[in-house]
């Protein structure tokens, strides 16, 4: 099968999977009211996913970073894992989580396949933690942390959205952190999104200024390799661990787009930053459905935009974003 492209060139390598948009944290900048269902809920099932996951893996998707909202509250999430492990074709599997049931299950999940990892530890301040997630699980986490760098991950990322009067006095303290431990800090610029201009301007933080601050203390950029996600990535031969920045708002942010998203049940989102997916689950009930499913794929991807538009405030699902695994 011929590898996904858009008409602009880029190839799609990158799938990230919502397997629920259900989330038991009350992040600020993302469902500060928490998660209140629709009616019961219908998610993918493993079946669903066997079948998504296999049609993406014969058009040359190589990673899937299995999302949410938190996607380790599926109960079968362990089982999710294998599903994806078991397709000879995917050669990298990863996971974003809020890591409060990291601590638990982190060799767990990496003997059932999971390879790369990334907890959202918006503070490394207890209060500034809470008052950002709007949960006191701060030890907790951090603790999860510990047991996926014991368990063997071959990638261990820290997700930190930026945000002004908030988290923008931490970054000495990350950096002190990642002096001696082996990870990748990244800093995600805060987008504008459902919760209102009022939020951003109060709180935008741009990237573009921590990338100058970096370059100035002797951070170099490090060339991305074809399954890396959006981040711009810096190292530094006095530290252990990297600095990513992924900044939504730079010039060209979208020239190296190589990912797609499917939401939790079953749309596919060719960008972020549009009004509405295109369902994907009418084919996704039998193997035998593969081929029409991968015709459908390339026909969406024919329709993909060069770039967004959030500079003109055209903020898409971003509104949604515990439901397609922003």
């Amino acid at each position: 099968m011929s590898q996904l492209q858009d008409s602009f060139g880029r190839k799609f390598h990158y799938l990230r999977m919502s397997v629920t948009d259900v989330c038991n944290f009350k992040c600020s900048y993302c469902l500060p009211d928490g998660y209140h269902p629709n009616g019961k809920p219908q998610f993918l099932s493993l079946n669903e996913i066997e079948n998504l996951v296999s049609a993406f893996s014969q058009v040359g998707t190589q990673k899937i970073r299995i999302t949410g909202g938190e996607p380790t509250l599926r109960k079968d999430f362990t089982d999710i894992i294998r599903v994806v492990a078991d397709n000879p074709l995917i050669h990298t599997i990863a996971t974003t989580t809020n890591g409060y049931r990291l601590e638990k299950h982190a060799k767990e999940w990496f003997d059932a396949g999971l390879r790369r990892i990334n907890v959202s530890v918006d503070s490394l301040d207890p209060k500034m933690f809470y008052q950002i997630t709007g949960e006191n699980k701060f030890d907790e986490v951090m603790r999860g942390i510990d047991a996926a760098l014991s368990a063997g991950f071959e990638r261990v990322k820290i997700n930190a959205v930026l945000l002004k009067g908030l988290n923008d006095k931490d970054l000495p303290r990350f950096l002190h952190w990642i002096k001696h431990t082996p990870i990748d800090l990244r800093f995600i610029e805060l987008m504008e999104t459902g919760l209102g201009r009022e939020y951003f301007q109060a709180h935008h933080l741009a990237g573009a200024d921590i990338k100058s601050q970096l370059l100035a203390d002797g951070w170099q950029f490090d060339a991305p390799s074809a399954s890396d996600g959006p981040a711009q990535n810096f190292s530094h031969s006095d530290y252990k661990g990297r600095i990513g920045l992924i900044m939504p708002y730079a010039n060209n942010f979208c020239a190296t787009c190589n990912r797609l998203r499917v939401s939790a049940k079953g749309k596919l989102h060719l960008c972020l930053f549009t009004e509405s997916g295109v369902d994907l689950r009418d084919l996704l009930q039998h193997p035998d459905q593969q081929a029409e499913l991968i015709e459908r794929l390339h026909g969406q991807l024919a329709q993909k935009k060069e770039t967004h538009y959030l500079h003109q405030g055209i903020t898409g699902v971003t509104q949604h974003l515990a439901s397609i695994g922003g």
